[in-house]
């Protein structure tokens, strides 16, 4: 998200003429559209503007309260959010059973490293509402008793708390476009595999049935397309020989939790930016990041041979027998 842009997020049943009526309230107002997305799933409408507003001539609280209006009049949900807003962030965790994403976030928030608070903890299982309650945080278990969750009850939480950022450690469903739509680039999953590489479920025994040298971790945005939606950070490890699924968990654990907080630091400290469903850094000279694998690794990697320096080499060579040539023929 662009620093100093407000951001409007429309969502809700598709149908015509959402866009020309919202657009219309911030044309009345003076406020001007510096970006506009709009996208359909499963007949769900999700429009994203980035407006400017410092020609508003409205209060912020005066224009929230309208779309919000105007947004019951059409059926959809209106979020705005303005740059003041982005200043105190709270994190809301999504989580299962595991809890090793969970244990990570909470360590790097007690010692002053998250640079956002952990609002709530939200379950489709009860099984880490014990660790919720070590560090006083509330916990919320939203599933069934096979572990379905209630997505309303998911999105009243998240408005409850009002989350800047919804983190997936290790929240073994998929959101639907409902909720992924809602907070569009604000939803951060870590995944065991280095994408696009075995998206889904098992993804260690993929890696091991597959007979890979190489897996990894990757953390990305959540997007309606399962295990698809921009790469923030990765990490990579061996693959033992006759490794156990038991045993990659054990090594990627770890490294999830890593790569996970790397994600998570780096849109809190709104380094990070989406262009295309890619991600890239605002300022790579500024941020101290690991991104992928470590420096240790690039040293390790061989620089030759690569294509063109044979050519290039024998040119040289060509160069130096043709002066040879020239001093014996002037002699």
């Amino acid at each position: 998200m662009t620093r100093d842009l407000t951001e409007i997020v429309v969502v809700g049943d598709d149908d015509t003429g959402l866009i020309a009526e919202i657009t219309s309230v911030l044309f009345e107002r003076k406020i001007n559209i510096e970006d506009l997305d709009q996208a359909v799933r499963e007949g769900v409408f999700r429009m994203t503007m980035r407006v400017d507003t410092a020609d508003m001539v409205c209060k912020d609280e005066t224009l929230r309260e309208d779309l919000h209006d105007l947004g019951d009049e059409l059926g959809v949900d209106v979020q705005v959010r303005f740059p003041s807003d982005r200043e105190t962030q709270s994190i809301a965790v999504l989580v299962t059973k595991e809890s090793h994403g969970l244990e990570a976030i909470f360590e790097a928030w007690a010692s002053g490293d998250l640079g956002a608070d952990v609002s709530v903890v939200i379950g489709n299982h009860p099984d880490l509402q014990p660790l919720a309650e070590k560090y006083d945080v509330p916990f919320h278990d939203i599933g069934d008793e096979k572990g379905t969750p209630d997505e309303a009850e998911l999105l009243e939480l998240l408005a409850e708390y009002d989350a800047d950022l919804v983190v997936l450690a290790r929240y073994m469903r998929i959101l639907s476009p409902d909720v992924v739509f809602r907070y569009e680039d604000r939803i951060i999953n870590v995944h065991p595999s280095l994408l696009p590489a075995f998206p889904g479920a098992s993804a260690y025994m993929q890696a091991i049935e597959e007979g890979v040298r190489i897996a990894g971790v990757t953390a990305h945005y959540v997007t309606t397309d399962l295990d698809q939606g921009p790469i923030i950070t990765q990490r990579a490890f061996n693959v033992p020989d006759e490794a156990t699924e038991e045993e990659l968990q054990e090594i990627g654990q770890p490294l999830e939790a890593d790569a996970l907080l790397e994600a998570i630091d780096l849109h809190l400290n709104d380094e990070v930016t989406v262009h295309r469903g890619r991600t890239r850094l605002r300022d790579p000279e500024e941020t101290d990041v690991q991104l992928g694998a470590p420096e240790a690794l690039e040293r390790a990697n061989p620089d030759r041979p690569i294509d063109g320096l044979g050519e290039y080499v024998a040119e040289q060579a060509d160069d130096v027998e043709g002066g040879d040539a020239e001093t014996e023929a002037d002699d």
